[in-house]
């Protein structure tokens, strides 16, 4: 699989979502009568069932309380970030505001100095508490190094889910400045599930597994406002990187018997990309950009990266996405995108009815292709008129 990049070096060939395509199946099926739930495992309880496999990234310029509750009545699930802005200020959409009307040249510098407000702890029990309220299952997110903290009190609020979510994630971190999380011993603690990420290689996502969390995010810095891939020169494509992760989880299900999901995160922004995912082997994706379009999400048509407010290094940019219509119609459409962007479900399960795939763990076993001509074949029009596949 690897070949020679120079004397006595190989480097394995990877592949992204445009370097490959799905074929069609034998059978087809109506795509009203595929299954597109997915399901979140928890210790001493039924899993957690979502009806359709999407969730959306904790990301300030998508989630907030409104639009999680919005995404959890339309079937899938926002996570909200306990570092964002949500929990720094009582009011979040001041400064929301003025990351948005911000110029170019000095939005980076804002973002970090609107960042440096202290989380105050008493607005992560309120966030839950509004989630709940809202009658939709509530998770929420933090770095490793808050973990511990951040956990207990958003679950005595009532959270469901917690997300631990850092650019690179592993059971072995090293360090002489401060404590790192025993992930096992941090799993057995929380009565509600643990999804952790981020990974891209079978042994990270083998060993986190056995540290007994509930899922797995899998992806480093494909997202679309995410400069970690040119700061750091880190990732792996997002098919290779769930395609080997999947193995991992299939490998640890025949030993265990217990099925930990892999929730495919970033690089997304068409329903394609999202199909590929899934019949790469992953159970559910989770998506920013594409989410940041909504009317309902917080940054207005604005998206900007979780590491964005580095202090020293940041590992992200605000970027304009610009509004597309509501979180239904991206979900669900009519579409009235030429381009993938809507109907995201609609795309699935189409997809799915195509290949001939009942449900997500059926659609994990479509042959796949490695075609790069895929996207520029036959479409030469659009490409010269920017319009359809070629719209950017």
């Amino acid at each position: 699989m690897a070949e020679w990049i120079g004397i006595n070096r190989k480097a394995r060939v990877t592949y992204g979502f445009d370097d490959i395509a799905l074929v069609p199946g034998d059978v087809t099926i109506n795509p009203e009568e595929v299954d597109t739930s997915f399901r979140i495992p928890r210790k001493d309880a039924d899993p957690i069932v979502l009806s359709i496999p999407v969730l959306a990234s904790a990301m300030d310029g998508v989630t907030d309380v409104r639009f999680c509750i919005e995404m959890g009545k339309l079937g899938g699930l926002g996570v909200i970030n306990l570092e964002g802005v949500q929990t720094r200020y009582e009011n979040p959409s001041e400064a929301l505001d003025q990351i948005v009307k911000a110029d170019p040249d000095q939005v980076t510098s804002l973002i970090q100095k609107i960042y440096t407000q202290p989380i105050k702890e008493e607005l992560i029990a309120q966030r839950v508490r509004e989630l709940k309220a809202g009658g939709v299952i509530a998770a929420v997110s933090s770095i490793p190094q808050k973990a511990e903290r951040f956990s207990a009190i958003a679950q005595e609020a009532g959270a469901d889910v917690f997300v631990v979510q850092s650019t690179v994630s592993t059971v072995n971190h090293i360090s002489s400045k401060y404590k790192s999380l025993d992930l096992k011993a941090f799993c057995e603690r929380l009565s509600i599930p643990v999804i952790i990420g981020n990974a891209v290689t079978y042994k990270v996502t083998l060993e986190l597994m056995e540290c007994g969390v509930a899922g797995v995010l899998i992806g480093v810095g494909p997202g679309a406002a995410c400069t970690s891939r040119g700061v750091l020169g880190l990732g792996v494509p997002q098919v290779t990187a769930t395609v080997d992760c999947a193995a991992a989880r299939d490998y640890y299900f025949k030993q265990t018997g217990r099925y930990v999901p892999i929730i495919t995160d970033g690089g997304m922004s068409k329903g394609g990309d999202v199909c590929k995912a899934l019949a790469c082997g992953s159970d559910a994706v989770m998506v920013g950009s594409a989410f940041a379009r909504a009317e309902e999400a917080p940054g207005k048509g604005f998206h900007w990266g979780m590491a964005t407010p580095h202090a020293n290094l940041p590992r992200g940019t605000r970027i304009r996405v610009g509004l597309s219509g509501t979180l239904r119609q991206i979900l669900y459409g009519p579409a009235t995108q030429d381009d993938g962007s809507q109907n995201l479900v609609g795309a699935i399960t189409t997809c799915m009815g195509n290949v001939g795939a009942h449900d997500i763990r059926g659609f994990q076993e479509t042959e796949i292709i490695i075609a790069p001509a895929i996207k520029t074949e036959g479409k030469l029009f659009q490409t010269v008129q920017g319009v359809g596949m070629a719209r950017r």
